[in-house]
């Protein structure tokens, strides 16, 4: 399990072969996810000092990415919220990748397919997201369109919003999607 203390300083001791994306459903899941979160963004980003939860937390869905050892998951090496701010309009947030998975390039893309997906699922009829400007190729490589610039927290973001034909819905998050490590058969 990753602890906080060296969270983005450890890296793994065996290198994964694939990686499952769903819904956060058990205790550990959240726990792992919500340290990653800080480590990333309190640790290595600065952006908010201590914790970065909110109260989006309280009505989010929290998904996760999970490197798997012998098929079974692991641990927690990303995670994405998402949550309905009025009837059908629904906003992702607090993607997070553990610096020593980045290099796989697929997580965040596939917790992104994920979000959209199950927010599609669930009635979405639009999904945005606040996302740092360093990140906005990504997004539109994905089908996501700019529709500003602003700044959040002193960093430059774009608000963008993905384009929902390019998401099928997902209506079984919990098995959610399994990809393959980078360079694995």
């Amino acid at each position: 399990m990753l602890c906080i203390d060296n969270i983005l300083e450890t890296p793994p001791v065996w290198a994964p072969v694939e990686f499952r994306v769903r819904a956060a459903c058990q205790d550990w899941e959240r726990r792992e996810a919500f340290a990653l979160r800080r480590a990333v963004f309190c640790i290595e980003q600065g952006i908010f000092t201590g914790d970065d939860r909110d109260s989006i937390d309280d009505a989010s869905l929290l998904l996760v990415a999970m490197s798997c050892r012998g098929g079974m998951p692991d641990q927690v090496v990303g995670t994405v919220r998402i949550h309905e701010k009025s009837p059908g309009l629904w906003w992702g947030s607090r993607l997070a990748v553990h610096p020593s998975f980045r290099s796989q390039g697929h997580l965040g893309a596939t917790l992104i397919r994920l979000a959209v997906s199950r927010a599609h699922a669930l009635g979405c009829h639009s999904f945005l997201a606040h996302v740092q400007a360093q990140n906005a190729p990504l997004f539109r490589r994905l089908k996501w369109q700019q529709l500003g610039e602003l700044s959040i927290h002193g960093r430059p973001h774009c608000e963008m919003q993905a384009d929902l034909a390019a998401y099928p819905p997902c209506f079984d998050p919990v098995s959610g999607f399994v990809t393959r490590a980078r360079g694995s058969l």
